[in-house]
């Protein structure tokens, strides 16, 4: 099991990355509320990871913090939550929003989640709600500014991270078009897509 990743970042394009360890590059998914806390490509990143083993392949998804992980662990457990859908939630809503959502059986707001219906929606609340409580104490660390990444068409680079968080490729075109992206990062235009999208 690899539970821990501290290398060189050498690639970082939503929602995949690449570390460096000892000459070995690691291809790891990512939330974005852990690619807003990476450092600049070539600095040194540390990733607390998580491997899924399947029949056609290898699965590493990273986190900025043990407590990311947990959380994503927790959701995987959940009938009909997979991989895919747990970086999803982590990417389009804060921990917090998610909690308050879980308390307050806020149906409407998790079906905003691509990929998320209503029975899921009930289900997340239904079996976090326990899990939540449990972990009352603890709470994740929220998504920082990362350093703006200089990268070719931040439009295309954000509209293509949106698809692989499971919008359809119109939709994730429109949240996009709906914003102002002038100067804007592809990280700066994701964030801005899923607030308006959480509404």
């Amino acid at each position: 099991m690899i539970g821990r990743l501290r290398g060189k970042l050498i690639v970082k394009r939503a929602p995949v990355l690449m570390v460096d360890v000892g000459g070995v590059g690691y291809e790891v998914e990512a939330p974005m509320s852990t690619f807003y806390a990476l450092p600049e490509i070539g600095d040194e990143a540390v990733l607390h990871t998580h491997l899924v083993v399947r029949e056609d392949a290898h699965l590493l998804y990273g986190f900025a913090s043990d407590a990311e992980r947990s959380f994503f662990r927790d959701l995987i457990k959940i009938n009909g939550v997979g991989a895919k859908m747990g970086l999803a939630i982590l990417s389009g809503m804060s921990f917090d929003a998610f909690a308050r959502c879980i308390r307050e059986n806020d149906v409407a707001s998790l079906v905003r989640l691509p990929g998320v219906g209503k029975k899921t929606a009930e289900r997340l609340i239904v079996e976090m709600k326990d899990k939540l409580e449990a972990k009352a104490d603890s709470s994740l660390p929220q998504a920082v500014n990362a350093a703006p990444e200089k990268i070719n068409d931040p439009v295309s680079d954000a509209v293509s991270a949106l698809v692989a968080l499971g919008y359809k490729p119109n939709e994730a075109s429109r949240m996009v078009r709906g914003l102002n992206c002038e100067a804007l990062t592809s990280e700066e235009i994701i964030r801005q897509a899923l607030k308006a999208a959480a509404g």
